[in-house]
C-alpha cells in the first residue's frame, strides 16, 4: 500500500517516525508559497510498503491533514482530495459550520472528521502545538500508520516529559477520532456539532 497525504503544515514528525521499524518507508516534504511570515505552508508525505522513487509533488492525497482550519475557506486547500479520501480537520466545529456541506456531500462521511487538536495540545502540553495531536487523529482515521508508531516518534525526538505529554495528546485524539468513527457506524453523523 502507498498512501500520499498533504498537510496545511510540515510534516517533519512523518520523517521521524522511523517507518522501516514499522515495514514501511516514509518521504516528507514541504512547499513553501510565498516566503513571508505567517504565509500558509503546505507539506506533502509519502508512506509505502516499498522504497520510495518519486519526487513529484503530490496532487491528488489519499489523506488531507488541516492544521489551520481558517485556511480552508481561504485557499484551495481541498482541491485534488477524492471522494473516498481522508480528511482530518483540526477544529473543535462542524465542517458545516465551517461551511464545507457541499464538500461533505461529495465524500465519503467515514473518512471525514474534525479533532480539537489545538485545544487537546493546550491541556496536555499548555502550548498550542497540535502536530502530534494530528497524527494520533490521523492514525485513528487512517490506519495508515499505528499509535504506537506514532508514540514512538514522538518518544524518541522529544525523550522526557515533554514526549511523554505529545504522546498522551495524540492518544487522546486517536480515542476522539475513534468515538467519532463509531458514531458514524451507530448511524450519527460525526461531521455536525
Amino acid at each position: 500500500m502507498a498512501a500520499a497525504v498533504k498537510a496545511s503544515s510540515p510534516l517533519r514528525n512523518f520523517s521521524r517516525w522511523r517507518p522501516s521499524a514499522h515495514g514501511k518507508h516514509a518521504q516528507a516534504f514541504p512547499s513553501f508559497g510565498s516566503e513571508r511570515t505567517g504565509a500558509p505552508v503546505v507539506a506533502y508525505c509519502r508512506i509505502a510498503d516499498e522504497p520510495i522513487r518519486n519526487r513529484e509533488p503530490i496532487l491528488v492525497p489519499d489523506a488531507l491533514i488541516v492544521q489551520d482550519a481558517t485556511l480552508v475557506n481561504q485557499i484551495d486547500l481541498l482541491s485534488g482530495l477524492p471522494p473516498d479520501g481522508y480528511l482530518l480537520v483540526n477544529t473543535r466545529h462542524s465542517l458545516q459550520t465551517m461551511g464545507l456541506q457541499e464538500f461533505t456531500d461529495e465524500h465519503r462521511l467515514e473518512r471525514i472528521v474534525t479533532v480539537a487538536a489545538t485545544d487537546l495540545a493546550l491541556k496536555y502540553l499548555g502550548r498550542p502545538v497540535p502536530n502530534a495531536v494530528l497524527l494520533g487523529g490521523f492514525a485513528a482515521l487512517t490506519g495508515m500508520v499505528s499509535l504506537a508508531g506514532v508514540q514512538g516518534a514522538v518518544l524518541e525526538r522529544f525523550p522526557g516529559v515533554t514526549g511523554e505529554a505529545n504522546a498522551a495528546a495524540a492518544a487522546a485524539a486517536y480515542t476522539a477520532v475513534q468515538e467519532q468513527l463509531a458514531r458514524w457506524r451507530d448511524g450519527a453523523d460525526a461531521t455536525t456539532d
